[in-house]
């Protein structure tokens, strides 16, 4: 009998060790005979720690499971959940970068081949760099890290750069709130990310990647430095990729955890060494990023699912989605939500569908006030934007953003003047200090909304100014997009400004 326990952050922060050391102590006491595999979590964080059981006739899952329930677990009385792709909100799925997460275990290579792994190395391995660089820009693939920029445009510039070094940097520098998909990915499935770094050196050139991760995801940081030593000792790293006589090696470094490093310049300077500051463009990465050289800079989720794109073909992925977001998006839905967790689905689902359908909801029992989309520089988004189709085009032309994809959900007891000042501070505290607008600006928007809140309601036209100022001004998108979940609280909750209004008077 195999037992299935998650070893994903999210898992183990609900007692996902205790449990499975329970199971071992259980096993043990009855003379049982049963393996334990720590798999990646399936991304539906209400049922943490989800046990799954494998008698031989599939897996069953269980959850949440607490220490105490493994006797019954094991006698086979604990009430189930049948299987896991049986629940709801993981059927409704298109899963394809997340396609193994949560299923193999994610150390073992022979396990990551066994269930499609590799094979997108071994046809891109057959291909020149150009038709590698073709492909992706055939899929549509654009970053996932929340520009969407076209990743195989990004792919060709540096493809066509002249240089005796190129490099592959991932921004594995996860750290808007609401945001676990990367952390998830690295944690459940880490070989599908070196696997896209892989191809991606192989596409431009480049003979050398690095994994940017933040200190804060220790558990990621542990599971990709094992997966690279594994990956490497197997041949998939190194100076003979897969026995191909090609080259590519990469390595895990870990950074502080400045928000600002989540940008590709800032996290460039911090990879060199230096203060993580934003760089002004142009000069773009793909022509002077790491060290001067020619560096393709792209997010887990985008790389992740260059593997499957090859594996699949272009037209299979670029047959998802609508308008030019192509393929899956990578959803991440949390805060005052019934049920929490992971859903890549198409492009395309209404915003609606996603919160009230598929996530049920607020935890609290109460209306939806605001979902926040795109991190905490997102944009509010009230109930009367839910028919907006979850793309880059269609949230733009409703004054929103898709970013990372995180989907925050707020109750009617949310306090849309709070959390706009919120947006401000954040602003404030993570700016790098290097261009006016951003660092002096938000600080001048923290004061100017607190004088909204004591009830001067001629700051009002001050803050819009000033969110203007910033929009158009700061060097990149830290200072540039603060301005969205301000003004969009501003527009669409203008009750909530005015009500401290009529406290002061």
């Amino acid at each position: 009998m195999k037992v299935y326990v998650p070893m994903d952050s999210a898992a183990k922060a609900l007692g996902a060790d205790a449990v499975a050391e329970a199971v071992v102590a259980e096993a043990a006491r009855r003379g049982m005979t049963l393996e334990v595999i720590r798999n990646g979590t399936r991304g539906m964080i209400w049922l943490e720690p989800l046990v799954e059981v494998d008698t031989g006739a599939g897996r069953q899952a269980y959850g949440p499971v607490a220490p105490g329930d493994v006797p019954a677990l094991l006698d086979g009385t604990l009430p189930g959940l049948g299987r896991v792709e049986d629940i709801a909100f993981f059927a409704r799925q298109t899963r394809l970068t997340f396609a193994r997460c949560g299923v193999t275990d994610p150390l073992s290579l022979d396990d990551y081949a066994a269930h499609g792994g590799l094979a997108g190395l071994r046809r891109a391995l057959g291909m020149t760099g150009a038709q590698i660089v073709a492909e992706v820009t055939d899929s549509g693939l654009r970053g996932r890290g929340g520009a969407g920029f076209p990743t195989g445009i990004k792919w060709n510039t540096v493809l066509g750069a002249v240089a005796d070094q190129k490099y592959i940097v991932c921004n594995a520098d996860e750290g808007d709130s609401g945001t676990f998909a990367d952390r998830m990915l690295m944690e459940g499935d880490p070989f599908t990310l070196i696997e896209g770094m892989v191809i991606a050196g192989l596409g431009v050139g480049a003979s050398r990647g690095y994994v940017y991760l933040r200190s804060e995801y220790p558990d990621a940081i542990s599971v990709m430095n094992a997966a690279v030593q594994i990956a490497r000792g197997a041949g998939v790293l190194g100076p003979d990729v897969l026995g191909s006589g090609r080259a590519f090696d990469m390595e895990i470094r870990v950074g502080a955890g400045a928000y600002v490093c989540g940008e590709e310049t800032a996290l460039l300077n911090s990879l060199e060494g230096k203060r993580g500051v934003v760089r002004a463009k142009p000069p773009l990465p793909a022509l002077e990023g790491f060290l001067g050289k020619p560096t393709v800079v792209n997010n887990v989720i985008s790389l992740a699912t260059v593997p499957v794109i090859f594996e699949k073909g272009a037209a299979f992925y670029a047959g998802f989605g609508l308008g030019r977001s192509r393929g899956t998006v990578t959803l991440q839905i949390a805060g005052n939500v019934a049920r929490g967790g992971l859903f890549e689905t198409a492009f395309g689902m209404s915003l609606g569908e996603l919160v009230l359908d598929v996530a049920g909801g607020t935890a609290s029992g109460r209306a939806v006030k605001a979902v926040q989309v795109g991190g905490p520089l997102g944009a509010y988004m009230p109930p009367a934007t839910f028919d907006t189709a979850l793309g880059y085009e269609d949230l733009d032309a409703a004054g929103g953003l898709i970013g990372h994809a995180g989907v925050v959900v707020f109750d009617d007891t949310a306090d849309m003047l709070g959390l706009a000042r919120f947006a401000m501070e954040f602003c404030a505290v993570e700016s790098c200090g290097k261009c006016t607008p951003c660092r002096i600006g938000a600080v001048r928007g923290v004061e100017t909304i607190d004088r909204i809140a004591r009830g001067d309601a001629e700051a009002i036209s001050l803050l819009t100014d000033l969110c203007e100022t910033m929009k158009d001004g700061s060097l990149c998108a830290l200072g540039g997009f603060t301005p969205y979940p301000v003004m969009s609280a501003l527009t669409h909750f203008p009750k909530d400004f005015a009500r401290r209004k009529e406290a002061a008077e």
